[in-house]
């Protein structure tokens, strides 16, 4: 990676635009996303999200603007920019006709990477999945799956990961699963641009929140940023009640915190 590079944000966009026929789905998208953490994309269905992360990861063309990933533009050098990313998508990509050791070795494989075996008992452990590597991964739970795809996306370091809408049909338990991931990412260095409708799951992950409507970011910033562009909330006694959440988890008897290979 060269000097340019390391100080280029690791996510450029600049007045990007894009329709269908005459549905402009992106009107003019600027957006900086730094090195490092997790950045949270909100908007309501149609808003454009998938428009964007798709345009990015140079599967689709943008109609007017720019935008750099890793510092190498999505139009000129994609090449560049597909060997810097990896795009997990709304469903898991995995072979269930496969352990899910075979999968990560399978994709190991196929970015001609040297040892896929210790690469993949590595992501196995990362992601607490070592006692089902050997199970064929259409026995895995929704989480499980969701969290296999996501280090199917690691293998080859990739500086810089999206998620769309990474939670999409996972029940709580298997949400929490992915949340945990998401975290692990983070925690290791990577860039996480991650697409989502769940206001939830940006407060639990997030660094930073940009909001896309009609269009156009509207508004970008940390979430305590972005409680300061409310009214001062005022203080008053409420009698807390537990969340629904909460309520889940008790009865299930299931520690979140604590990921398992296991059913």
């Amino acid at each position: 990676m060269t000097t340019d590079q390391v100080q280029a944000p690791a996510i450029y966009v600049r007045g990007l635009e894009k329709s269908y026929k005459e549905l402009r789905v992106l009107r003019g998208v600027d957006l900086d996303v730094e090195r490092g953490g997790v950045v949270a994309l909100l908007g309501s269905n149609g808003a454009g999200k998938t428009t964007l992360v798709r345009i990015l990861s140079t599967l689709l063309g943008a109609d007017a603007g720019a935008a750099r990933v890793n510092g190498f533009d999505v139009a000129t050098q994609a090449a560049d920019v597909r060997a810097s990313i990896s795009l997990t998508g709304q469903f898991a990509a995995v072979d269930g006709m496969l352990s899910g050791r075979e999968n990560l070795v399978l994709v190991a494989r196929l970015r001609h990477l040297k040892d896929p075996g210790g690469i993949a008992d590595g992501l196995l452990r990362r992601f607490s999945l070592t006692e089902a590597g050997g199970r064929r991964a259409a026995t895995y739970s929704g989480g499980m799956r969701r969290r296999l795809d996501i280090a199917m996306s690691l293998i080859g370091d990739p500086p810089v990961v999206f998620l769309d809408e990474p939670t999409t049909g996972l029940d709580p338990k298997a949400r929490i699963e992915v949340w945990q991931a998401v975290k692990e990412l983070a925690a290791g260095g990577t860039t996480v641009l991650l697409t989502t409708q769940h206001l939830d799951e940006a407060e639990q992950l997030a660094d930073r929140i940009a909001i896309l409507h009609q269009g156009r970011i509207v508004v970008e910033d940390t979430l305590d940023g972005l409680r300061r562009l409310l009214p001062p909330a005022k203080v008053e006694y409420v009698e807390k009640q537990p969340s629904l959440e909460e309520i889940f988890f008790a009865v299930v008897g299931d520690d979140a915190a604590t990921l398992s290979g296991k059913e």
